[in-house]
């Protein structure tokens, strides 16, 4: 359900894709705006999913030891020291 009203100002040639569109799918010149709003942002997300794994794979990210070293060396890194 749409709540709230958005006001843009487009130039003509903007407008015109628009109601190309609107028309050829049989809808608002709105209804088509609010679509292609939507698969911009989807289009975006899928972009930013991607930009994400490249900087993970970028990472140096050293293999984690087995369970058993892993529980050593935390119980060395957080000994006190005291006997």
């Amino acid at each position: 359900m749409v709540t709230k009203r958005l006001e843009m100002r487009i130039d003509e040639e903007r407008l015109a894709r628009l109601e190309r569109v609107a028309k050829e799918q049989g809808q608002t010149v709105s209804e088509t705006a609010r679509q292609l709003m939507d698969r911009g942002y989807e289009e975006w997300m899928r972009w930013r999913r991607k930009e994400a794994v490249r900087r993970i794979s970028e990472m140096e990210i050293e293999d984690v030891p087995d369970p058993e070293e892993l529980n050593r060396q935390l119980a060395e890194a957080h000994d006190p020291g005291i006997p």
